[in-house]
């Protein structure tokens, strides 16, 4: 064996052990969210991988025996596992980005069926004309490398076309950087993949950048564990008491600093009603609505779920004028996501008075107006 053949493999088998450390860590977590399970999913998924991609480079250096049974399945199995590979990605992202309806049986079948096709066209390939994949020499044919990269490329177009178009629906600049950074950042593996398979067949560049990919996004999701609501998906209160922390998140040149306090109208009854399962929904329908209204402002802005069916928002207008408007988009946004039964918020609001005032005085009097408009507005439903 080679000392390249030795370092490919060696590469494989640190880029296994890595995932495996992760999985095993991820498993054992208290909180489990969905896109935690769809990242493990991605982890099985390179592992596999890895390990089949060890057996074909002991095939090609000769430590294993070169048969035409082992060559064919083992092709087979890296195109197998490199599809599932980018189908589990997909599904991630999808769960990273709260994308809507996600789950529905149809379109999971939309999203799985390319990879169904193609792997019943490889086979049915095999079958029919297996020379034109893999010639009487044992040896891989561009026409195996077509099928190797095809699914890949369809999928990844699709996590582009899907982040892009999110990033354009949004004027918020951070959430803009974050649909981009998940549609793009990925490419740095597809890209390495390519290269290895096109001009350098016997470095790891597909296993070291896609260990650092997925290192990448881990430790985004550690972040996430400590910062954020594991029911919402907001940040949570330990992550404002940091973001107020920082006088400079607080006096923004040319900026007024508002306070935004609200809560879920007749919250207490939804649980009573309907249950805690019901009332997880609608904490999840209302967080919804105000990412949603807060990503079509471009103002600079702080959304967290406060406790209970509180929500704050820390935000950064020229003018109370935009402070007014956004808590309309809010208001119109929580109407139009109500299912089950109707759901409306109240808000109060309250500006940061200068350097003298203090965010926490600032969240206390948003806090009263805000009780001021629930006692308005049950006076208005019971008129």
């Amino acid at each position: 064996m080679t000392g390249f053949a030795f370092y490919y493999i060696e590469a494989n088998i640190v880029c296994i052990i890595v995932f495996a450390i992760l999985l095993v860590h991820n498993h054992f977590s208290i909180d489990r969210q969905e896109r935690q399970i769809k990242f493990d999913h991605a982890l099985v998924a390179f592992m596999l991988y890895f390990v089949s991609d060890c057996f074909w480079a002991a095939i090609a250096t000769g430590m294993l025996p070169r048969t035409r049974f082992a060559v064919v399945s083992n092709t087979f199995l890296l195109y197998l596992f490199m599809s599932l590979i980018i189908y589990a990605w997909l599904q991630f992202v999808l769960a990273f980005e709260q994308a809507p309806h996600r789950n529905r049986p149809i379109n999971q079948f939309a999203v799985a069926f390319p990879f169904f096709v193609a792997t019943i066209v490889l086979s049915l390939h095999y079958i029919i004309a297996p020379y034109s994949l893999i010639d009487r020499d044992l040896n891989i044919l561009p026409a195996f490398s077509v099928y190797l990269v095809a699914v890949p490329y369809i999928y990844m177009a699709a996590i582009l076309f899907y982040t892009i178009r999110e990033a354009k629906r949004t004027e918020n600049p951070a959430a803009k950087r974050k649909h981009l950074f998940v549609g793009f950042f990925p490419l740095m593996t597809i890209v390495g993949g390519l290269i290895e398979m096109l001009f350098l067949p016997e470095v790891p560049i597909f296993c070291n950048a896609s260990m650092v990919l997925m290192l990448v996004f881990y430790i985004q999701s550690l972040q996430a564990q400590v910062s954020l609501d594991p029911l919402t998906g907001l940040n949570n209160r330990g992550q404002l008491e940091r973001y107020c922390s920082q006088r400079g998140n607080l006096l923004m040149p040319d900026r007024k600093t508002f306070a935004v306090m609200m809560d879920i109208d007749r919250f207490k009854s939804i649980n009573d009603t309907y249950g805690h399962a019901e009332g997880d929904r609608a904490l999840v329908q209302v967080s919804g609505a105000l990412k949603a209204a807060m990503g079509h402002r471009s103002m600079p802005s702080f959304l967290c779920r406060y406790g209970g069916d509180e929500f704050i928002m820390i935000v950064h207008p020229a003018s109370a004028d935009e402070v007014e408007a956004l808590i309309r988009d809010i208001r119109a946004e929580v109407k139009s996501r109500s299912t089950e039964h109707p759901l409306s918020i109240s808000a109060g609001y309250d500006e940061l008075r200068g350097a003298e005032d203090s965010i926490e005085a600032c969240i206390e009097r948003a806090d009263k107006k805000l009780y001021q408009d629930k006692k308005a507005g049950r006076k208005i439903r019971s008129a």
